[in-house]
């Protein structure tokens, strides 16, 4: 049943290497498995054992996907054992027609990788056809004249078995008349003659009945038979007689039909009705007959039909002579058919790759064809070629079986797939060709990494933004396929604090939307940048990289500040005084503001709202200097407001104002009547709180007062007891001299005493009035210092020593300044709350009055300097290092010390031989509230 390889290649040691290292090795091993199997054999039956024979394991068989493949599938592969099975009816005489030797092609086609081998299954002939004659019965006619030994040749039998199981002998039945004998065909094959062994005699028999039997070799023996009958005619001696025994002839099988072939010629030597020769075809194929015609009067012979080299590539025929007297003589007719290149080459496309990565190296194969040309010689010889521009070439494996292979690096990307055109060209005149198209598709890989549309992004975004609002969209694109080419966003890193990043953006994973999480401030955070990054999914991903770089814009969203001047808790303003003598262009004050803002936002510009006199002060629209526009005139009051506003530049600007309170005035004296005369109302909540105040510092400093005065006059009365008729007796009071009404609101001390201004200006002293007649009695309830005797022996000794200054009092000194920094507060430290007013309640007051008294008990231990320094009071130690002597009232001036002819007067005045004298610019609390 099955065959063995004839050409095999000794078998492999080591198996397991052999599937791999077949199709490196391939060239070097045989090249064809033969097998050899009957004909008729069953379906199913098992031709040999194919992964066997190709080294393939079992495995390998479903594995590699072994399959063979032909023009007409008679075979095929058992997936589990890797037999090679018959799948169809296998009859020799019908597949190879009358070729002796019958081999059937295959190939056998593997994968992973993909290979190609060549099977020949030879298919031996059985006996199972048995030999056969044309007609079942052959009629003669031969004269009786004819002389012994005369032959006739008779139709052969034709068996399509070859060899052994051919015809190979005649028999005739036995008679005394004939014997039969076999020649040989120069053709091959036999055919029988009837030979006249004995002499007829019409007469005696006029017919006679043979049978003849054709015999093959085969085991069992087939036969077939024919009778013949011969009739025996009058005497006819001379036969037909051809001109040549075989005739030949070569004919282009492109020839039309109707053509001309040759002409066969016989002769007969007898006269009459017996030398009429007819012509006909004698034991001719069917396929001969229907393409040839022969007459039989001229015994021309023609084509009838078109002929085809590739279908028969010769005929042979007999042809024979009769003439009228039954005589008959053959000839043999055989024409050969000239092949023309009349047939394109075929492109059969044996198997194709289904997957092809983009990242294929060169020399991959990628598809198997063959080409079949079916004419001969150059004609049926075929070159193959490729479309241009591909990466791929041929390979020639083998007789007309090629590989298609790649040829360079792939892209996907730039192309998709490939229509490659392979043309197949035969080698005949003209040339013939055909073509086939065969799509290849490229499997992509991830050989792309995102590239982001620009090279990096900046954003501009306007601060106060509303929180979850889209800020800016990256994007990536990918020019792979599937996850290798879906892109995905993330934020990896940033200028920001890694923990506030989610805060402050965050980014869409899908879309490359950056989303802001938080309202920007363009005042905390004016830039900030990121790095964003697009991700594939591909294995292993491919990312690219792109910075962010996100400017806060600035709005108009902070209204100018004022800096200076500051107002109070309770909206009062400072005033400024100017001298009446300023000229136009004189610097009164500047006011400072400044705007979080930045660019036009933050460009301040200066506007008078409002004036109490306008055009008498100018402001300058960009510094915010004020000052006079004209020189004051007598009928402008000496008393101006003015409302100041600052705007920023933003769009719609946003602004502030500011209140300043200008004084005309020489000095701080001529400025206070002025400030206490122009007093605004104000409102009556606060009124009345100022009342009450007012109200108890008062009780407090009478109380204080009385029992001061008690207890001096009780120490005074136990030391000297003269002198307390003297105490009860005085009485302290003035009457000469501009007095200054206390006006609380205005910032005056609470004292209960007068203080007298006087209109001589000379002699700037303050002297302290007791407003009482009589100096009760009391009892010494506190305990004896220094300090309350000295206050009253202070105001005791001055109501005798210095009469004369009740008419003549001294101007209040002008060193009593107080900047915005150096107002002293309830704390007694620089740091208090700089908008309070001065003092602002009784607690301040009572402070104030007892730094005093402490400065005048120093002053009567002998110190120059009222302690703490010079020039200080005492004061700095209570509040704060800038509040000195310049800022409250000269006191010393008029306190003496007992037992001594010393004057505490400003030391600083003179030792610099200058008098004080009032500043101009003078700042000090306005006791009126202002409102914006």
């Amino acid at each position: 049943m099955g065959g063995s390889c004839t050409q095999r290649c000794p078998a492999r040691r080591r198996q397991v290497l052999f599937p791999f290292l077949l199709p490196l090795f391939y060239p070097a091993l045989c090249e064809q498995i033969r097998y050899s199997i009957p004909e008729e054999l069953a379906k199913g039956s098992v031709v040999g054992n194919l992964a066997k024979d190709l080294g393939l394991s079992v495995l390998d068989v479903s594995a590699r996907k072994l399959r063979v493949s032909a023009e007409k599938l008679l075979f095929n592969v058992d997936a589990e054992s890797g037999d090679l099975l018959v799948k169809d009816r296998i009859d020799r005489e019908q597949i190879c027609k009358e070729r002796r030797r019958c081999e059937l092609q295959l190939e056998a086609v593997v994968e992973n990788p993909l290979n190609i081998f060549h099977i020949i299954v030879v298919v031996e002939d059985i006996n199972d056809h048995a030999p056969q004659f044309h007609k079942d019965e052959i009629n003669l006619e031969i004269s009786e004249s004819v002389s012994l030994g005369t032959g006739t040749i008779l139709e052969s039998a034709k068996d399509p078995d070859i060899s052994m199981n051919s015809l190979s002998k005649y028999q005739l039945s036995p008679n005394e008349y004939f014997s039969l004998v076999v020649k040989d065909n120069p053709e091959g094959g036999k055919y029988p003659e009837l030979v006249l062994k004995k002499t007829l005699d019409r007469e005696t028999q006029s017919t006679h009945h043979l049978v003849l039997t054709a015999l093959d070799s085969g085991d069992p023996p087939r036969s077939g038979t024919v009778q013949i009958r011969i009739l025996v005619v009058d005497a006819n001696d001379n036969p037909p007689v051809f001109s040549q025994d075989v005739y030949k002839v070569s004919l282009r099988e492109d020839v039309p039909q109707g053509t001309f072939v040759l002409r066969v010629s016989a002769t007969d030597q007898d006269e009459g009705v017996n030398a009429e020769i007819t012509y006909s075809f004698l034991g001719v194929a069917d396929t001969a007959r229907h393409v040839f015609s022969l007459d039989s009067a001229t015994g021309n012979i023609v084509t009838h039909q078109p002929l085809d080299y590739e279908d028969v590539e010769r005929y042979a025929m007999d042809v024979e002579a009769k003439d009228r007297g039954s005589l008959s003589t053959q000839c043999k007719v055989i024409i050969e058919v000239l092949d023309e290149n009349d047939n394109s080459p075929e492109i059969i496309i044996t198997s194709l790759s289904d997957q092809i990565l983009e990242d294929s190296k060169p020399g991959m194969v990628v598809g198997l064809f063959k080409t079949r040309d079916q004419d001969s010689k150059e004609n049926g010889e075929v070159t193959c070629n490729l479309s241009r521009d591909i990466p791929f070439k041929i390979h020639s494996s083998s007789n007309n079986y090629y590989k298609l292979v790649t040829d360079g690096a792939l892209d996907r990307e730039e192309t998709p797939e490939y229509n490659v055109t392979i043309t197949a060209t035969d080698r005949g005149k003209p040339p013939l060709s055909s073509s086939a198209t065969i799509t290849l598709r490229i499997t992509d890989v991830n050989d792309n990494a995102p590239v982001f549309h620009q090279a990096s992004y900046v954003v501009h975004l306007a601060e106060n933004n509303p929180p979850g609002a889209s800020i800016a969209q990256v994007s990536a694109s990918d020019p792979d396929l599937g996850p290798n080419g879906h892109v995905s966003y993330s934020i990896v890193a940033s200028d920001l604090e890694p923990r506030a990043l989610s805060s402050y953006v965050s980014v869409s994973a899908h879309s490359g939307v950056v989303f802001a999480q938080r309202a920007f401030d363009h005042e905390q955070l004016r830039a900030f940048e990121l790095t964003l990054q697009a991700r594939d999914h591909g294995s292993p991903a491919l990312s690219a990289n792109v910075s962010l770089r996100v400017l806060v814009g600035d709005r108009n969203d902070n209204a100018p500040r004022v800096l200076y001047p500051a107002l109070g808790p309770d909206g009062s303003a400072l005033f400024d005084t100017v001298p009446r003598t300023a000229q136009p262009g004189y610097l009164v004050t500047k006011v400072v503001a400044v705007d979080a803002d930045s660019g036009h936002n933050a460009w301040l510009s200066y506007h008078v709202l409002q004036a109490s006199e306008p055009g008498l002060f100018s402001v300058g629209l960009r510094t915010g200097e004020v000052r006079t526009a004209r020189v004051l005139g007598d009928r402008d009051a000496a008393r101006q407001r003015l409302l100041v506003a600052v705007r920023d530049g933003g769009q719609p600007p946003l602004s502030a104002t500011a209140t300043l309170l200008l004084v005309f005035a020489d000095s701080l004296q001529e400025a206070l009547p002025d400030l206490s005369d122009h007093s605004e109302p104000t409102d009556p909540q606060a009124e009345l709180q100022f009342y009450l105040v007012v109200a108890l510092a008062l009780i407090s400093v009478l109380f204080l007062l009385v029992v001061i005065l008690a207890i001096a006059l009780r120490l005074r009365c136990s030391s000297s007891p003269s002198a307390a008729g003297g105490c009860f007796g005085s009485v302290l009071c003035s009457k000469s001299g501009p007095e200054i009404p206390p006006n609380y609101s205005e910032g005056t001390l609470p004292y209960a005493d007068n203080l007298c201004v006087p209109g001589n200006q000379t002699n700037p002293e303050f002297n302290f009035l007791t407003s009482v007649e009589h100096c009760p009695a009391t009892q010494d309830i506190l305990n004896k210092d220094s300090s309350s005797v000295l206050l009253a022996s202070v105001l005791t000794l001055s109501v005798e020593a210095d009469k004369n200054t009740f008419k003549q009092q001294a101007p209040p000194n002008t060193d009593w300044r107080f900047s915005q920094a150096q107002r002293p507060g309830t704390s007694g430290s620089q740091n208090g709350d700089e908008t309070g007013t001065w003092p602002n309640n009784q607690f301040d007051t009572e402070m104030l009055q007892a730094m005093i008294l402490a400065s005048a008990s120093e002053a009567a231990d002998g110190s120059s300097t009222l302690g703490g320094g010079a020039g200080t009071m005492g004061l700095s130690a209570r509040y704060g290092p800038q509040f000195t002597l310049q800022h409250v009232p000269d006191y010393r001036q008029n306190v003496y010390i007992p037992g001594s002819n010393a004057t505490l007067t400003n030391a600083a005045g003179k030792r610099d031989g200058k008098a004080p004298a009032g500043g101009n610019g003078n700042k000090k609390k306005s006791g009126k509230k202002e409102k914006k």
